[in-house]
Order: structure tokens, then sequence, then C-alpha cells
């Protein structure tokens, strides 16, 4: 049988939902970890609510009712639930297609357990081929993006999707170079060598702190991979 994207996503967002158990847990951001908030609010009674990664998965979270709590007020997460743009079989993914990459690596930070939820076209065997998103000051945009074509990337600045031309601003107020035609060998290693440059705020490469669990939806049902 033939599943739709949609059909996948919230296959696995039903699975991840067996993971909540209690307390309160952080929430991913984008079109997978919506899914996931779906099927999260059907269970809402048996946690004290959720960290959210991102304004628009707060605003979704409350409006089914869910309690969100600031990560300041909370000493750590058991679970952190969120998809990817691509992740390889060592648990090393590339996030942030949705711009929410900095608040979802610190919240995944503080959590006890990653778990990651995509389709199975978000498998790869090496990073890179989706386009690296990268979060940066504004006033360092040109000279990070110098910085980054010494690497061997083709960078462009984010722009808001209203066909203004204007820089896509993030929750933190900073801008988003997407790096193309990068292959990302070692994911660590990369990871660190861009944090270091700059007016770099964060990297969507999550190799220092990658996924403990991944939920793949496929015809063939959710398969479960444990690093």
């Amino acid at each position: 049988m033939a599943y739709t994207q949609d059909e996948l996503k919230q296959q696995v967002a039903k699975a991840a939902v067996e993971y909540v158990k209690s307390g309160i847990i952080g929430v991913g951001t984008g079109s997978t970890a919506n899914f996931f908030i779906e099927e999260l609010a059907k269970v809402k009674h048996k946690i004290d609510g959720a960290v959210a990664s991102s304004e628009a998965t707060a605003a979704r979270l409350r409006g089914h009712g869910i309690e969100v709590f600031d990560l300041n007020s909370v000493d750590s997460l058991d679970i952190y639930v969120d998809g990817a743009d691509e992740i390889t079989e060592h648990m090393h993914m590339l996030k942030g297609g949705g711009g929410a990459l900095t608040r979802e690596k610190i919240v995944a930070a503080v959590a006890k357990q990653f778990i990651c939820i995509c389709d199975s076209t978000k498998q790869v065997d090496l990073l890179g081929k989706f386009p690296l998103p990268i979060e940066v000051i504004p006033m360092a945009w040109a000279q990070i993006k110098r910085e980054l074509e010494k690497l061997g990337g083709q960078v462009n600045l984010r722009l808001k999707k209203d066909g203004s031309e204007q820089a896509l601003v993030t929750d933190n107020q900073g801008w988003i170079l997407d790096v193309s035609g990068l292959q990302i060998k070692n994911p660590a290693e990369l990871e660190s060598t861009i944090n270091q440059i700059p007016g770099v705020i964060c990297n969507g490469i999550f190799a220092r702190r990658k996924a403990d669990i991944l939920l793949v939806g496929s015809s063939e049902g959710v398969k479960r991979l444990v690093y």
C-alpha cells in the first residue's frame, strides 16, 4: 500500500507519542512536529506541559490547551521529539529547513532522549544534499558568506516568502544562510568549525547532540532504530 508523505508523518507521530509518559517534554518545529502535536493533544492529560523550539510551535501547543514552559524554568526534559531534513545511520542530522535550528539545538541539549521522527526520504548516506542552514547575526552575514565559500559551499541568504526580497528573520532576530554543495563527511568537525566563525549563532548540523532514537515512516510501517 502506498502512503502519502503526510500519512507517513502521521504514522511516526503516533509512534512517538508512545514515548510520552509524564512531566514536561520538548517539542520541535516543522510539518512532522506539527503532526506530533496533534497526537500529543490526545494524551495531554499525561503531561504537565511542554517546552517549544519556536514561537510557532508554542502557539500550536497552546491552541491545543497544552501549557508551554520557558526552558529556563526546567531542569531537564525526558524526551525531545522533532523531525529532520536529513539523517544518517549514525544519527547525525541536518536540520533548520523551518528556520528554528538554534532553539531546536538548545532544547535537544537539555533532553535525556532525542527522538527523531521522519519518513524514509530523509535517510541519507551523507549529509549535505539538503542545503545546510546557518543562523547568523545580520551585521556579519556577508563576511560569514565569504568564510563559508572558502569551505566549498554556495551560499544564499534566506528570504521571506512574500516576494519582498527581504531577509527572513528568525525568532532570535537572526538571519539564515543556506549553504549548498557541501559533502559533510565529518559532521561533528564541520559543526565545530562553522561555529567558530565570528557572527555565527548556530548551524544546522546536529552531530554533537545527535538523535538517540529514530522512528521512520514507511510503507511497511514504522521502523525504529536506536544508535
